[in-house]
């Protein structure tokens, strides 16, 4: 079983990234630990943590985990920015950025086939602009076109979404969610070996 230690801004990227990740690995046979260190408060706070826990693991003698993941919105900023924000922590374990550009629900909007196959209808792919809550209202908007009322903005359907999506056609749609998946699948194969 692998050890992936997370730190994600909050519910929403827990559990896409988490549906996300466990999707890839049952796809290639490789059981996961997801423990999550951060999952509230916002990128800061995200930042903050991960560095409070690169010290720790310095300062004790505490086994390493198998992978990193840092998951953060680009929030308008683009995807080269928000990860070259990160490019100077000193990971002591690999390390993978999970930075949707511009909000990770968006992510869940991208196959309108498995958002049908979850909810008996689908929805159209989302365009790309930066603004705060679009993809969030979104979300809402079409699982209520489909007769379902979310009770958590949406994000308690994530692990269906995703159990439904073909990945690699949503990613090819969105270039923050290829970069994350291809940097996981390479890491999911050298762990098949």
């Amino acid at each position: 079983m692998r050890e992936i230690a997370l730190f994600v801004e909050d519910f929403a990227h827990q559990e896409i990234i988490g549906a996300i990740l466990q999707r890839l690995a049952q796809d290639a046979g490789v059981r996961l630990n997801l423990d999550w260190r951060s999952a509230r408060h916002g990128h800061g706070k995200v930042v903050q943590e991960f560095k409070e826990y690169v010290r720790d693991l310095r300062n004790q003698d505490q086994s390493l985990p198998d992978l990193i993941v840092i998951a953060t919105d680009a929030n308008c900023k683009g995807l080269q920015s928000r990860t070259n924000e990160f490019a100077s922590l000193d990971a002591p374990a690999p390390l993978i950025l999970a930075i949707p550009d511009p909000h990770i629900e968006r992510w869940l909007l991208l196959d309108g086939a498995a958002f049908k196959d979850v909810f008996g209808k689908g929805c159209d792919k989302p365009d790309k602009k930066c603004a705060r809550d679009r993809y969030k209202q979104r979300l809402i908007t079409e699982i209520v076109a489909a007769n379902v009322q979310p009770n958590l903005g949406g994000i308690e359907f994530a692990h269906d979404i995703v159990g439904q999506m073909d990945i690699d056609r949503a990613a090819r749609d969105d270039p923050s969610l290829q970069r994350f998946v291809n940097e996981f699948r390479k890491k999911l194969r050298e762990w098949e070996y």
